[in-house]
């Protein structure tokens, strides 16, 4: 079961607070549960591609623990305005796959969510077959998209 709490857009540091709360303020063994991931969205990473200016980023914090990830998600120049964006898996990059996790409520730039994933979702989280994407009316099939990957 996925529970999802969307966070309020005036939290717009919660993965600097994450970051920077898990490395510099606790013991190296207090964060070892922690992986971020990252993806940087455009239309080009779409399939098929898409032609636009568009762009995006998500930045994502799991805690093994617990198996909740973390999210926020920032993106400009979309053709009109997000009608819906999703966490999409599992797929490869440049495959198509159905939507794992959407984002909660009305999208807007930033948004900030979290989910407490299964332990199937963690584990395609953790290959690389998560990808995000963003859909508008002019492109409903999603007019940026970027895989989800670890950051290193």
């Amino acid at each position: 079961m996925i529970h999802i709490q969307r966070r309020g857009v005036g939290a717009a540091l919660l993965v600097s607070v994450l970051v920077a709360g898990c490395s510099g303020m606790m013991p190296a063994a207090d964060k070892s549960n922690l992986i971020t991931f990252t993806t940087q969205m455009r239309g080009g990473n779409e399939v098929p591609p898409v032609s636009s200016s568009a762009s995006g980023q998500v930045d994502a914090v799991l805690n093994t623990d617990t198996n909740v990830l973390r999210w926020r998600l920032t993106f400009a120049n979309l053709s009109g305005p997000a009608r819906a964006g999703h966490f999409h898996g599992p797929a490869a990059v440049g495959a198509n796959a159905g939507v794992v996790l959407p984002f909660p409520g009305q999208l807007g730039s930033p948004m900030e969510g979290s989910a407490t994933l299964t332990a199937a979702q963690v584990a395609d989280l953790m290959a690389g077959r998560w990808y995000a994407n963003i859909h508008t009316a002019a492109n409903p099939g999603g007019e940026i998209r970027g895989q989800m990957t670890l950051r290193r």
